[in-house]
């Protein structure tokens, strides 16, 4: 009986642990995307965009989401990480065809999206029950 408390006590310190760990790279990860989308905003609010500046920005971003991809795809829904992936590239898509409504559009979905993922991956009493 001791011995399987023992090993139910860690399993579920090991939890928490693993669920800390996560939500931190997830926190940070969503953090640094939103920060470098919201750069990205300011830009193509601008009167003058320059075609240049937000070209190199949605590059840089999801050239570093990609890398965050990989990772967070280990515990997070892939078609939750699809959706910002599509959102993404329709972003970048109309920045080439200097669509820059559109651009603000998908750039929103993008940001609401993740905020949801990092809201739904939060340990919270909510989400637990």
């Amino acid at each position: 009986m001791k011995k399987e408390a023992i090993i139910c006590l860690i399993t579920i310190i090991l939890i928490f642990i693993g669920n800390l760990i996560t939500g931190n790279y997830t926190k940070s990860s969503i953090g640094s995307t939103n920060q470098e989308l919201k750069v990205l905003k300011e830009s193509l609010n601008l009167e003058e965009v320059n075609q240049e500046d937000v070209k190199s920005k949605i590059y840089k971003i999801h050239e570093n989401w990609d890398g965050k991809y990989n990772t967070l795809a280990f515990y997070i829904e892939h078609n939750e990480l699809e959706k910002i992936e599509t959102e993404l590239t329709g972003l970048r898509t109309s920045i080439e065809t200097e669509e820059y409504e559109d651009a603000l559009n998908e750039l929103d979905r993008a940001v609401y999206l993740l905020n949801h993922i990092e809201e739904k991956n939060k340990l919270s009493w909510k989400n637990i029950f």
